[in-house]
């Protein structure tokens, strides 16, 4: 594993912060959801373009139609049907999503037992302090939704309401009622997580015991880890979560496991095939960027609606495309290449903006992901930044996984929002069990 990286937040704040806050950053700016005013939408070649084609705009967000020749192509599922077991590639399922029994209590299964505890910010090494934005009262991202862009570069949030604060969390650790005291067991850890808070995380451990209960996946430990805080740019949970580095893994292996295995008295596998991620919307980005940046660590991940766009803050010019630059180049004007250090900025020979998994050796990645028809569409509108369709940058993540023979599902659900409550409730049993294909132990 690579040393941790500490995470300095002082001089990041200071580095971002370089135009003064403007009196529109205290005003509480609503979502976006459409297209945003002045965006791009007629010039491919110019930078900065956002394609509508195939795009409902009677709807906020827009519905996607999976027959956009943007998307790859993909089989359509009868309706209430989902893919077949070990099936991979790209599927349409939808619209009814019927919850699936196995994320039902039964009777005859037994429990798992589930502890908590609580870390802070003060007891971190990689994250502290932690980063708190100053949102206008009852007024959710408002600071982050009024911030400007860098002049001439929509991608670019110029936003200085974020200073270091501390944050608190909880960590939810559910242990089957079939794991074996002593023995090492294979684990799933997914982040916005705790019982509590995180809505497939109370579906995903009754649908733990039912289908370890009946064999269909080895007895696991699944660790919730709660957000930083707040959410989007500027935010503890941003900071996290969007950053495209290994920082968030090396986290969570250096200060968030070694307390699971002593508070839950539990001994996780060091195996990377018995280790999974999981995710939603941030946290299915981080989820990915877990195994991708520590595939020694990692080769299992599954997300709802991950969120595969420029959503890394603050501004990093040697990947400012951020999660989009996964699948896709930066579809800004040509900068210099440049190669960041800490806070060192130098010349590189590296192409600027070239996406990362095209030209990339393969990971040893297995990848079950989902989208819906009415996911989040530039819902910042100060970013016409041409890197905030979730749908098409989830589509386009398919057709590279694709392009390089990765083994992936993906499922595009039709009549569903963003991370869309009754799609998680049908799919993730079958999702789970697709994730853990080849593992022994089941």
């Amino acid at each position: 594993m690579k040393p941790a990286i500490a995470v300095a937040l002082g001089p990041l704040l200071a580095a971002a912060a370089v135009l003064p806050a403007a009196a529109a950053e205290t005003a509480c700016v609503t979502g976006g959801a459409s297209v945003p005013a002045g965006a791009n939408t007629t010039d491919r070649a110019a930078p900065f373009f956002i394609d509508t084609t195939g795009l409902d705009l009677r709807t906020s967000p827009p519905t996607r139609d999976p027959s956009n020749p943007d998307y790859p192509h993909a089989r359509e599922l009868p309706d209430g049907t989902l893919p077949q077991a070990g099936a991979e590639g790209n599927f349409i399922i939808g619209p009814t999503h019927t919850r699936a029994p196995q994320t039902v209590a039964q009777a005859d299964v037994p429990h798992g037992t589930l502890r908590s505890f609580t870390l802070s910010s003060q007891d971190s090494v990689i994250y502290n302090p932690g980063m708190i934005r100053d949102d206008p009262p009852h007024c959710r991202d408002g600071a982050a939704r009024a911030a400007h862009a860098m002049p001439g570069d929509p991608s670019n949030l110029v936003l200085t309401a974020s200073h270091a604060g501390r944050w608190e969390r909880t960590i939810d650790v559910y242990v089957p009622a079939e794991y074996v005291h002593g023995e090492e067991a294979p684990f799933i850890v997914f982040g916005d997580g705790s019982a509590a808070g995180f809505y497939p995380g109370r579906d995903l451990f009754t649908t733990l015991d039912n289908l370890i209960h009946a064999h269909r996946l080895p007895p696991m430990i699944a660790i919730g880890i709660g957000a930083g805080g707040q959410n989007a740019q500027g935010s503890e949970r941003g900071r996290e979560y969007d950053a495209v580095s290994g920082a968030y893994a090396e986290w969570v292996e250096r200060e968030v496991l070694p307390r699971v295995e002593q508070v839950a008295d539990v001994r996780l596998t060091k195996d990377p095939d018995g280790r999974a991620t999981m995710g939603i919307s941030s946290s299915g980005a981080a989820a990915f960027t877990m195994a991708w940046f520590h595939p020694e660590l990692y080769h299992r991940v599954l997300a709802y609606s991950p969120t595969m766009v420029n959503q890394q803050w603050p501004h990093d010019p040697s990947l400012p495309g951020g999660a989009w630059e996964y699948h896709d180049p930066w579809p800004g004007p040509a900068t210099p290449a440049e190669t960041v250090t800490a806070l060192a900025v130098a010349p590189t020979t590296a192409p600027a903006g070239a996406p990362l998994i095209p030209n990339s050796p393969a990971r040893p990645i297995r990848f079950w992901f989902e989208v819906g028809d009415r996911d989040l569409f530039y819902p910042m509108p100060n970013m016409p930044d041409g890197m905030h369709d979730w749908v098409l940058a989830d589509e386009r993540m398919a057709a590279v996984l694709a392009a390089k023979g990765y083994h992936y599902q993906f499922v595009f659900a039709r009549n569903a929002v963003h991370v869309d409550r009754p799609t998680v409730a049908q799919t993730l049993p079958e999702a789970l069990e697709w994730l853990w294909q080849g593992y022994p132990g089941r």
